[in-house]
C-alpha cells in the first residue's frame, strides 16, 4: 500500500492514501503538487500578498497556514457529505503564484497572468490568500471566461470604499470591479456585513445582525434567487466570522457569525453554477491554536465536496442531519 507525502510522490490525481496528520509534505488537502493540468477540476494555487492591508499585515503567510490546517480534513471522509471528495473530483495544488512585492505595480497583472493561464485548461480555480486585493485581478480573469460574475462576498467590510481607479486597496477593489462590468452587481450578494458605507453600490447586503435575526435559510433564498443561473464566484474574507472564531485575520470585526454558521452557508450553496472561489484575509501571526485557519481549510474544503457533488459524488449521511 502506498502511503505517505502523495504531495510529490504520486503521480494521479484522484482518490488518496493514508498520511500522518501531523507529519508529512504539506499541500492543500494533501492533493499532488503539479502544472500539468490535463484532467483537472479545480486548482489550488495561493496568493502571498498582504502589501494592500489597511490594518494587521501578516497574510501574506495564510496560504501555508490554511494548508497546514487542512491535514484532518484530508484524513476521513468528508463531514457531512459522507464521501471522497477526490474519488470523484481531480484536484491539485499548483503552488503559489510568483510575485514580485517590490515592484508592486506588477502584481496584479502576475495574479490575473497566472489565473488565465490556469482557467485556460478548463479547471476552476481555488485560490488561498493573501489579502482581499488579489479577487480583482482574479475576477477580471474569470470574467474574459464567463462574462460578468455574480459575486457572492462573504465579509465584515463591503470593499466598495471609494477608488481612484489605480490605488492597491483591499477596501476598494469590488468597487472597481463593479464599475468596470467584471461584476454583475444586479446578481451579486454581500453576507455578513457589519461597517458602514454610504453607498451599496447596486449589491444585495445581508448583514451581521440581518443574518443573526433571519437565519442561514433565508439567507441562501435571497442569494439563490439573486444569482438564478448566472456564473457564481465566491469571494470569502475569513474576517466575515467573529473574532471569537476567526482572531487571526487584519481587520477583525465584533458582531460576526460562528464558523457552523459559515459552514451551513456554504454547503447550502448546492446547485449554484460555482466557477471560482478565493478564501482570503487569514493571518496566523494573529491566530490562536491554528483556529482561523482551520476554519478557512474547512470552508474551502467544503466548497470542493459541493463541485464533487454537482459532478456525481453521492451523498451519505450519518446520523440526523
Amino acid at each position: 500500500m502506498r502511503q505517505g507525502d502523495q504531495a510529490f510522490r504520486r503521480d494521479d490525481t484522484m482518490g488518496r492514501w493514508p498520511e500522518m496528520t501531523y507529519g508529512g509534505a504539506l499541500s492543500f488537502l494533501r492533493r499532488r503538487y503539479s502544472r500539468d493540468l490535463a484532467g483537472v477540476d479545480v486548482v489550488v494555487s495561493g496568493v502571498p500578498f498582504d502589501a494592500s492591508v489597511t490594518n494587521r499585515p501578516g497574510c501574506r503567510f495564510g496560504p501555508a497556514a490554511i494548508r497546514a490546517a487542512s491535514t484532518q480534513l484530508a484524513e476521513l471522509k468528508a463531514f457531512p457529505f459522507g464521501f471522497d471528495p477526490f474519488e470523484t473530483l481531480a484536484v491539485t495544488d499548483w503552488g503559489d503564484c510568483m510575485i514580485d512585492p517590490h515592484h508592486p505595480e506588477t502584481v496584479a497583472p502576475a495574479i490575473e497572468a497566472h489565473a488565465e493561464a490556469i482557467l485556460a485548461s478548463g479547471a476552476r480555480m481555488l485560490t488561498l490568500g493573501g489579502d482581499h486585493s488579489i479577487s480583482y485581478p482574479l475576477l477580471k480573469a474569470h470574467a474574459k471566461v464567463h462574462g460578468p460574475v455574480a459575486l457572492l462576498q462573504f465579509d465584515a467590510h463591503c470593499d466598495t470604499w471609494e477608488d481612484d481607479g489605480t490605488r492597491m486597496d483591499h477596501g476598494t477593489m469590488f468597487a472597481r470591479a463593479a464599475a468596470e462590468g467584471v461584476i454583475d452587481v444586479a446578481r451579486s450578494t454581500q453576507v455578513g456585513l457589519r461597517t458602514f458605507n454610504d453607498h451599496d453600490h447596486g449589491f444585495e447586503i445581508l448583514t451581521a445582525p440581518w443574518l443573526h435575526r433571519n437565519g442561514i435559510d433565508a439567507a441562501l433564498e435571497v442569494v439563490r434567487a439573486r444569482a438564478g443561473d448566472a456564473p457564481v464566484y465566491l469571494s470569502f474574507d475569513i474576517d466575515g466570522l467573529d473574532p471569537a472564531f476567526a482572531p487571526g485575520t487584519g481587520t477583525p470585526v465584533a458582531g460576526g457569525l460562528a464558523s457552523w454558521q459559515a459552514l451551513e452557508f456554504v454547503r447550502g450553496l448546492k446547485g449554484l453554477n460555482l466557477v471560482g472561489m478565493d478564501l482570503v484575509e487569514v493571518s496566523p501571526p494573529y491566530d490562536h491554536a491554528e483556529i482561523t485557519a482551520i476554519a478557512a481549510a474547512t470552508v474551502a474544503h467544503d466548497w470542493l465536496c459541493l463541485l464533487a457533488q454537482a459532478k456525481g459524488a453521492e451523498p451519505r449521511a450519518v446520523g440526523r442531519l
